[in-house]
């Protein structure tokens, strides 16, 4: 992912990583927040695993780029186990809304 202007190497790999990390959390935020609101943190085995399968699957993408954005994706699985607890406590404190259907907090 390369361009050359006037004999200068310009390399768009950085940029591309960075921005589709960027994403990628964008991403999670709001379904870590949905999943805990719905689910609660009994989801958290849900994560984990989509973290080991994207692990996976980064060590046979053969484009560097490709594989660093699933390994991107791989530990932002494994931090939304963390942020769904987090997320319960800041339920709790009441700084995001409660599953009126759900009867206990702890799963």
């Amino acid at each position: 992912m390369e361009l050359e202007i006037n004999g200068i190497l310009i390399n768009f790999s950085g940029i591309i990583v960075g921005l589709a990390t960027f994403l990628i959390i964008g991403c999670f935020h709001p379904i870590v927040i949905k999943a805990e609101y719905h689910f609660g943190r009994k989801c958290w085995w849900v994560f984990l695993f989509a973290g080991i399968l994207f692990t996976a699957a980064s060590f046979f993408i053969g484009s560097l780029v490709g594989s660093t954005i699933t390994g991107v994706v791989a530990f932002s699985c494994f931090w939304s186990i963390l942020e769904l607890y987090e997320q319960e406590k800041r339920v709790e404190k009441g700084w995001f809304p409660a599953n009126p259907k759900k009867t206990s907090r702890k799963s």
